[in-house]
């Protein structure tokens, strides 16, 4: 089966909520939250933004008085999306976030912003967030994709796209040595919301499966995906013995990391974070960087073939952490059918905000159908 190419702009719209009351709300509840003399004033940079597919990323500077001068710095809020804007994910756990990332920095020196103030009620802006300093760099586009060329990232040259995924494999292998991850991100393990299995995976693909019901419930209904079915049937059959717990990043991609000189310089996106084996986010970060080139092939570009394959992300990191990946394939089809409830997801965002009509196949939002196709066949699935 064939996918039409994705449109030249993909950009979504994430929220219905207002800059100029969010700007009001925010600088009245960091008066209540920062010192008496701080008069703190906050203004929201051009809107809300669009980065990412699900948690709303706002980009706002905050004025306040510090011994006795008044300075201006730069933040990003990450807050959750409101129920009425039809959300990616069945919920969304900032605190988690807020916590994953703050042990990374600590624990393992992921470079990731240092994370500022909470807010987990939902009482200053209808759903909760937190705040992070704001960074500079440069990320991989997915908007053309990378793969596209004309970015900075495929024009540069071998060595130093060499120097950027290794350094993006360092960031797992970084994050899967924290020791006893199990007992310091026990609150990331799915149980914990009510996701059953006997172990890590197994409860993950639970997690997922219930993904894909809550994509079914949208509002107005969805058509189910047969895609999704076969691959989920075949996960359950063929689930790996495997108990490692080790920290998931989840949402491991280049596309989720800023760069300087083709270094990682913030390691962005933590809401998929979970327990579970290391090949989650290797294969994701494979997989990842697959569906860009597939579109890529797809429109007779030479895309990047050679650039973050399943063997050389495998050697780089058996090289930096001494442990050999078992094979991806399984981690890879989970991968598709994970991409997949985000697709089905996100149209249903735009049926919602009106940028596109209801599709009467709903496989035809899948920009990763062909691989997806091709994955099940090769597994027999």
């Amino acid at each position: 089966m064939t996918q039409s190419p994705p449109p030249a702009d993909m950009t979504l719209q994430r929220s219905s909520r207002e800059p100029g009351t969010m700007a009001a709300a925010l600088t009245a509840w960091l008066t209540t939250v920062l010192p008496p003399d701080a008069d703190p004033e906050v203004v929201v940079h051009d809107g809300i933004q669009t980065n990412g597919m699900s948690s709303e990323t706002v980009l706002l500077a905050v004025t306040s008085t510090e011994d006795g001068e008044r300075h201006t710095r730069e933040y990003v809020a990450r807050v959750a999306p409101a129920a009425e804007d039809l959300p990616v994910f069945p919920s969304y756990r900032l605190t988690d976030q807020y916590d994953a990332m703050r042990l990374a920095g600590e624990l393992a020196g992921i470079p990731v912003p240092q994370v500022r103030l909470n807010e987990p009620t939902g009482d200053v802006l209808g759903t909760p967030f937190f705040l992070m300093e704001r960074l500079d760099g440069a990320v991989p586009p997915d908007v053309l994709p990378y793969t596209f060329g004309d970015n900075w990232l495929y024009d540069a040259d071998a060595t130093e796209q060499q120097r950027l995924e290794r350094g993006s494999v360092d960031v797992l292998a970084r994050l899967h040595q924290i020791p006893d991850a199990a007992r310091t991100f026990g609150f990331l393990d799915p149980a914990v919301t009510g996701h059953a299995g006997e172990t890590v995976l197994a409860r993950n693909l639970a997690k997922t499966r219930a993904w894909y019901q809550y994509a079914l419930d949208a509002p107005e209904g969805s058509p189910r995906s047969p895609l999704i079915e076969r691959g989920l049937a075949w996960l359950e059959t063929n689930l790996p013995a495997t108990e490692e717990a080790v920290l998931v990043w989840g949402d491991s991609r280049i596309g989720n990391i800023m760069y300087r000189d083709f270094t990682p310089v913030a390691v962005l996106d933590w809401e998929m974070a979970s327990l579970g084996p290391r090949e989650m986010d290797l294969a994701w970060m494979v997989f990842a960087h697959r569906v860009f080139q597939e579109i890529a092939a797809m429109l007779e570009l030479p895309g990047m073939p050679d650039f973050l394959t399943a063997e050389s992300v495998a050697a780089t990191y058996a090289e930096l952490t001494g442990v050999e990946p078992g094979d991806l394939t399984w981690y890879q089809v989970h991968a598709a059918v994970n991409w997949g409830c985000v697709f089905l997801r996100t149209s249903a965002r735009q049926i919602h905000f009106g940028e596109i009509e209801r599709p009467d196949d709903p496989e035809a939002v899948f920009h990763h159908r062909p691989l997806f196709e091709r994955l099940l066949e090769e597994v027999g699935a």
